[in-house]
């Protein structure tokens, strides 16, 4: 990592220090008003975001909602950008800069597509009643790129915003990453390099008090098992052996009695297929397979996921997983393809902790109640995990509340919680450049 320990250090002092902090400052209370000001502005914002279709490959839809968004920090004074997207199969990012001479230099996080295609039968928000809006993409996450926004407004009208650098990264492929997923993710990797504090804005584990400190990561492994073809009136001889559909269920039951145990671990085998003759998708999504029941099956193929806290559980998980499958069965063989691509982990680190407890100083100070930290079991994987081992802190969740049903039809979303959230977003911004020592 190219920061040092003692940034850490500093930035921990800060929880102690910033207590000696009014509870609301002059530049505090400036803050809070202009996010009062322009709340409603904010959700009419929203509004206008969540009908705009911006399914993950519809690449129109996503570059609208990034011009949306581009206009609005156009006006705030950042240098912003819409990439291309072409060298891996998306539309791009929107990405907005500003430099500053104080304090740690913040990486922003959101995205604009969301899982809801041109095809489906959610288009367009309605409102519930007068605080919650049900909306494709209104808290996964376009919610939480409005509360960026809106945290940067009041920054800039309190008069501090110039004093920051800052990097917004709106990804437009969180839902389906591009490929290849060194170029999708270079761009959110580099500004991870830059920075020393990275927060995301999606909407955790829609619980206003709770944050996350760490994600579990994302990948797929695929077991591909080969048996020996013969009339089934000669499955468990010694020259034909078991077949490729017992071999792949003994692999998959060693799976849970090895791993099941593992905190925070899970393995998940989402699709199956065996028989005599095989022909599956190449997104192994599905596929035909024939075979008949008095034939011994020749081929098997499961394609999973796993998902670990940290790099070193993973790799212990991975490595489990290989001696399993090679303890084959007789007459069988087996080989398991680990997808090298997926998320990361965002491992918990002293960092995140201690910027927990900044955050947490600050919700209490503005009234809002205590914050703690969300089990990784309930946050599944996003981009800020791609900042893990280059920035010293991070936090994630920090976006609208949502009221479950995220990558369904009933997405919602929790209005009050826009001013909420873009104030405890904005004074933590103060704070940590007026207090540390960068």
């Amino acid at each position: 990592m190219k920061k040092t320990s003692q940034k850490i250090l500093i930035l921990s002092a800060l929880f102690i220090s910033s207590l000696s902090f009014a509870q609301k400052g002059k530049m505090e209370k400036k803050i809070i008003k202009s996010v009062d000001q322009h709340v409603d502005a904010s959700i009419d914002l929203l509004k206008k975001a969540v009908n705009i279709n911006s399914g993950t490959m519809n690449f129109d839809g996503v570059k609208k909602v990034g011009e949306l968004f581009k206009a609005e920090l156009d006006q705030l004074g950042f240098h912003t950008e819409l990439t291309s997207g072409e060298a891996y199969g998306r539309a791009g990012h929107l990405i907005a800069k500003r430099e500053g001479k104080k304090g740690p230099k913040f990486l922003l996080i959101g995205h604009l597509d969301t899982v809801f295609e041109l095809d489906s039968p959610f288009q367009e928000y309605t409102m519930i009643d007068e605080n919650i809006m049900k909306g494709p993409g209104v808290a996964d996450m376009k919610g939480g790129d409005v509360i960026i926004i809106l945290a940067m407004k009041a920054l800039k009208e309190a008069g501090v915003l110039d004093d920051m650098s800052i990097e917004i990264v709106m990804t437009g492929d969180e839902e389906k990453s591009g490929e290849p997923i060194e170029l999708s993710k270079r761009d959110l990797i580099e500004a991870a390099k830059r920075a020393d504090i990275a927060l995301g804005f999606e909407n955790g584990d829609n619980n206003p008090k709770t944050i996350v400190v760490a994600r579990r990561g994302s990948s797929d492994w695929q077991l591909k098992v080969t048996g020996v073809p013969a009339h089934s009136s000669q499955v468990f001889t010694k020259d034909i052996g078991v077949g490729a559909i017992y071999e792949a269920s003994r692999i998959l039951n060693e799976f849970y009695l090895q791993l099941s145990k593992e905190k925070d671990l899970t393995f998940n085998p989402g699709f199956i297929i065996g028989g005599t003759d095989l022909d599956v998708n190449d997104d192994l999504t599905g596929g035909t397979v024939f075979g008949k029941n008095n034939v011994v099956a020749q081929q098997a193929i499961v394609h999973g996921d796993i998902r670990a806290t940290s790099p070193e559980q993973l790799e212990k998980a991975h490595g489990i997983m290989k001696q399993i499958v090679a303890n084959n069965y007789p007459n069988t063989s087996a080989e398991l393809i680990f997808n090298e691509n997926g998320y990361p982990p965002l491992a918990l680190t002293e960092g995140n902790t201690k910027l927990l407890k900044i955050y947490d100083t600050v919700s209490q100070d503005l009234g809002f109640g205590a914050v703690e930290a969300v089990n990784p079991r309930n946050a599944g994987a996003a981009d800020i995990s791609f900042t893990s081992g280059y920035v010293d802190m991070a936090l994630d969740g920090l976006g609208l509340t949502g009221g479950g049903g995220d990558h369904t039809i009933e997405e919602t979303g929790d209005l009050r919680t826009v001013a909420t959230q873009a104030k405890i977003t904005a004074v933590l911004m103060y704070r940590l450049i007026s207090t540390s020592r960068f």
